[in-house]
């Protein structure tokens, strides 16, 4: 891709954050400031249901009030936070770099993606003031869909349809982007693993994603003109609706996951100060998710009265995923072992998914179990193991990525004791709220309830500390955010030493990336050789690095 001008501005205008921008890195802090809005929205009303369930009592909300609480939390937290910011943030800031491009494949595309978010948040947001939010929870299941208030409920599926079109632009354009775009010289086994997640997730994207567009238009048309495709009283299957749900929100997870797994293999190498492990199982173990991702989606469904066949399909498949999954984890630990680590927030938020993760993959591979699902199925316990999954795995790797390159974005460094601190409260708060759910589950108690059996109270209130605790985790790192991007200590081009494409710029770089030739990076995960302490690691990347500095 030509420059669009040769001017070449050094940095972006303030200015332009707030406006329709074409640049793919103003756009990735766009997608990460939007949906750190939104966190905080969705975390206001996590605190409101942990709140309700320190008592047995429905007392400090009414039980319609607290569905809609529970509805708008699941969706923001998901599609609005989530979603957006692994794959919009991260995804447009970094995959131009990594595979040599001035910007996306199709810059415009990429904004209107972008453009979609917002109206979509705050229609949904709307709803609580427009006649009642949805009350069925984020799954949206009929009946309960069809018979309570229509108005919230419509609302929330144009919320979902919207950013689940915002999905498949971006998605389009990553695949594109990585397939396209590439500087020449530069092969698919030679990009950085990120590039392959997002290649991955945007595949999935745009297989899964038009079948939930396709079941909300349906559901939609049984709320607002009566037909009866899931409606079981004009002869229509609710289970159907459950196919078509979780065949799109079950690759979800890994939408959501992938994007993630990448970001860990970007930043461990670099603080361990050695090569990724296994780089070439790691991708083919992407493919195995990716392809298995799309065959698993009926374990939600054990207790739906799907046949015997089917439930043993369902429990082989979702055991089998296990294993790619775990290859990725031994590759982590291998790239860990006697590194040179740097024990900063980033490395640490980092140890913290790993951990994180891995108990909830172990409890996954139980939830796939028939006799263990159909006994814990709507407890406590799937909401342990979710959270586990999507918080405790890639919020956390959220985290670790904004310490990674806060200093490639506002060229200055995130206080370390801020950060060490914050990691230390989240990984505190997240344990003490949800380690102490699965107990819960185990015990019977039921989920997206507001009233539950009195000997169930100390080990909610227990819960309801520590998502205090992870409430206020929160405040260091804004403290260190806005104090950073002021008085910060200046990082320096390349802070960490890094090989990658991003890194052979200044920072923040400028708007066409690079003021000459993109670097070729064959390399990028050559550490602890003999000229490690060089960025770059071909000779014609030394050349570009020289001639641009």
């Amino acid at each position: 891709m030509e420059p669009r001008h040769m001017d070449v501005q050094h940095h972006t205008p303030w200015h332009e954050y707030f406006g329709f921008s074409l640049d793919h890195k103003v756009i990735g802090i766009q997608y990460l400031v939007t949906g750190f809005f939104f966190y905080l929205v969705g975390g206001a009303l996590a605190g409101m249901i942990r709140v309700e369930l320190v008592t047995p009592l429905s007392d400090f909300m009414a039980r319609d009030t607290y569905n809609q609480v529970l509805t708008l939390h699941g969706t923001i937290m998901i599609f609005l936070w989530i979603v957006p910011v692994v794959n919009g943030a991260f995804g447009n800031y970094l995959v131009p770099f990594y595979v040599g491009a001035r910007d996306m494949a199709f810059p415009r595309l990429n904004a209107v993606a972008f453009w979609m978010l917002p109206p979509a948040g705050f229609l949904l947001l709307s709803s609580y003031f427009i006649g009642g939010a949805a009350q069925s929870g984020w799954t949206a299941y009929p009946p309960l869909s069809i018979t309570t208030p229509a108005v919230g409920q419509i609302i929330w599926i144009v919320s979902v349809l919207l950013l689940g079109g915002s999905s498949i632009f971006g998605a389009v354009n990553f695949i594109a982007t990585v397939l396209k775009l590439r500087r020449p010289g530069l092969g698919l086994f030679q990009l950085p693993m990120f590039c392959w997640a997002m290649l991955g997730t945007s595949i999935l994207v745009v297989l899964a994603t038009p079948v939930l567009a396709g079941a909300l238009i349906l559901l939609s048309m049984d709320i607002v003109a009566g037909t009866g495709f899931f409606n079981p009283t004009l002869g229509g299957n609710a289970v159907v609706y459950q196919h078509l749900f979780w065949f799109y929100s079950h690759p979800a997870v890994y939408i959501m996951v992938l994007p993630a797994f990448g970001l860990v293999s970007e930043i461990l190498p670099i603080h361990a100060r050695k090569p990724l492990f296994g780089y070439r199982s790691m991708i083919y173990s992407i493919l195995g998710i990716v392809f298995l991702g799309l065959i698993v989606w009926a374990h939600h469904m054990f207790t739906s009265g799907t046949p015997p066949w089917m439930r043993l399909f369902f429990t082989i498949a979702t055991a089998i995923i296990a294993v790619p999954t775990g290859i990725k984890f031994f590759n982590w630990l291998a790239t860990l072992w006697q590194g040179k680590l740097a024990l900063n927030s980033a490395l640490l938020f980092c140890a913290g998914f790993i951990f994180n993760f891995v108990f909830g993959g172990i409890t996954g591979v139980a939830l796939a179990q028939v006799p263990f699902d159909v006994h814990v199925h709507d407890t406590y316990f799937v909401v342990a193991h979710f959270h586990y999954i999507v918080f405790g795995g890639t919020v956390f790797v959220i985290f670790a990525a904004i310490y990674h390159w806060f200093p490639k974005i506002s060229g200055r460094l995130l206080n370390e004791h801020l950060g060490r601190f914050h990691c230390l409260l989240s990984f505190l708060g997240f344990n003490i709220c949800f380690f102490p759910q699965h107990w819960l589950g185990l015990n019977g108690m039921p989920r997206r309830v507001a009233e539950y059996d009195p000997q169930f109270q100390l080990i909610n209130q227990i819960s309801s500390v520590g998502a205090l605790l992870l409430a206020i985790s929160t405040l260091p790192f804004l403290i260190n955010v806005v104090w950073s991007l002021w008085k910060g200590a200046p990082a320096g081009d390349n802070p960490w030493r890094a090989c990658t494409a991003e890194w052979l710029t200044s920072s923040p770089p400028p708007v066409e990336n690079w003021l000459h030739e993109a670097p070729l990076v064959t390399e990028p995960y050559d550490y602890g050789s003999a000229e490690d302490a060089m960025p770059v690691t071909t000779v014609q990347g030394r050349e570009l690095w020289s001639a641009g500095r």
